[in-house]
C-alpha cells in the first residue's frame, strides 16, 4: 500500500516536544493517514475536528466557484463549530 511507513516522515510536534503537552493540532497527520487508508472511525477517534476542517475547506473551495447565499454565515458556523470541537477534544485529552 502506498501509505506504508509514512509515520516515519511525519512532522514531530514542536509544542509537545518542548512543553510535554499536546497541541490544539496533535494528531490531525495521524488523522488524515488513517482517512485515506479508510479508517474513518479511527480518524475520528484520532481528531475529531478531522471532518470538520474537511467539511470547512471543502465548504470554502466550492465557494471559490460558486456564490451562494449566506455563504459568509455558513463559513463562520463552520469555522466556530471546528474550533469548538478542536477546543473541547484538546482538553478531553489532557484530562
Amino acid at each position: 500500500m502506498i501509505l506504508e511507513g509514512i509515520e516515519d516522515y511525519m512532522f514531530t510536534c514542536t509544542y509537545k516536544k518542548f512543553f510535554g503537552l499536546e497541541c490544539f493540532g496533535c494528531g490531525a497527520q495521524r488523522a488524515t493517514v488513517l482517512f485515506f487508508r479508510g479508517e474513518f472511525i479511527a480518524a475520528f477517534k484520532m481528531y475529531p475536528a478531522f471532518y470538520f476542517i474537511l467539511l470547512l475547506l471543502l465548504v470554502v473551495v466550492f465557494n471559490i466557484f460558486i456564490e451562494f447565499k449566506h455563504d459568509y454565515q455558513i463559513k463562520m458556523i463552520l469555522l466556530y463549530v471546528t474550533i469548538g470541537v478542536m477546543v473541547l477534544s484538546y482538553f478531553y485529552k489532557i484530562f
